[in-house]
């Protein structure tokens, strides 16, 4: 019973065993844009307090460093998510193109988002 030679689980007839790309792309941009808004708000919080500092502890003070938060976590979610966007669609177009899945569609998506992301600067 404890040393079993098949899989735990039972999959439909086709279905791989580990996910694709695409499947993982919702995890991918999900995670970041979660990242990112976590990230964001710390951020935020940093600059709330950093700017506030000769404020005395009152509503305005508050408001002021709540509005930084969601500012700053909503930014960052955004710039985030958007790089995961771009980065999973390259990912999925690329493996789709190719027909295979390897360590070079990978890399030409990083490299692919990496430049559009740099051209508009």
């Amino acid at each position: 019973y404890f040393f079993q030679d098949t899989d735990e689980f039972i999959l439909p007839t086709g279905a791989n065993k580990t996910r694709g790309r695409f499947e993982l792309a919702f995890f991918t941009i999900g995670g970041c844009c979660m990242t990112g808004a976590a990230f964001g708000a710390l951020n935020g919080l940093r600059l709330g307090l950093k700017e506030t500092q000769n404020m005395a502890w009152s509503k305005p003070r508050n408001v002021q460093i709540l509005n930084m938060v969601t500012r700053q976590g909503a930014l960052w979610a955004n710039t985030l998510g958007s790089l995961a966007l771009l980065y999973s669609a390259f990912g999925v177009i690329i493996e789709k193109t190719r027909g295979a899945e390897d360590d070079l569609n990978t890399i030409a998506a990083g490299t692919m988002t990496g430049m559009l992301y740099k051209s508009t600067g």
